[in-house]
């Protein structure tokens, strides 16, 4: 984040052995619906107002790029070195600010303009992990939940270990 702005952005990293999101509830007649990664990244986003397209491709690059996977021999690494699993999390109270004994949102972007965002940011993941050859080959998958929708998360850590960071 640069000094005497606020941020635009704010996302949440971490580390899992595997993890599963319920993307639609059950409903009558239905079971519900799931998407599951393995070793990998969790990604969880929040963008703010003023955050607009051209801060999203800054966004991936750091994420993709940062080293906070650990690989077989201890080291860390990105996820695109790893290689890992991305499943990408739209979070809005990421951008919570506690007034008083309440949480209040009033940074949060406007949902149209967050939905638009937080899709470029998930096609442009996908697209840097499709043209990253370790990713390419060990198959790696970058899966998504459904921006303004509540969501069930099952995650398994080797960790706890979390890194929060501003754009």
């Amino acid at each position: 984040m640069a000094a005497g702005r606020p941020a635009l952005a704010r996302a949440l990293l971490q580390q899992c052995l595997s993890a599963r999101l319920q993307v639609k509830p059950p409903e009558s007649g239905s079971e519900a619906e799931w998407v599951e990664v393995q070793r990998g990244l969790v990604i969880y986003i929040c963008f703010f107002k003023g955050a607009d397209e051209d801060l999203v491709p800054k966004i991936v690059n750091t994420l993709l790029n940062v080293k906070l996977s650990e690989n077989e021999s201890g080291e860390y690494v990105s996820v695109l070195d790893l290689p890992g699993d991305v499943l990408i999390i739209p979070q809005a109270t990421l951008g919570g600010k506690l007034k008083g004994k309440k949480m209040q949102y009033h940074a949060n972007i406007e949902k149209e303009k967050g939905l638009e965002l937080y899709s470029q940011f998930v096609t442009l993941c996908e697209k840097e992990l499709a043209a990253n050859a370790k990713c390419l080959e060990a198959g790696v998958l970058v899966k998504h939940g459904t921006y303004g929708n509540r969501q069930v998360l099952k995650l398994d850590t080797n960790g706890p270990y979390t890194h929060l960071m501003e754009f």
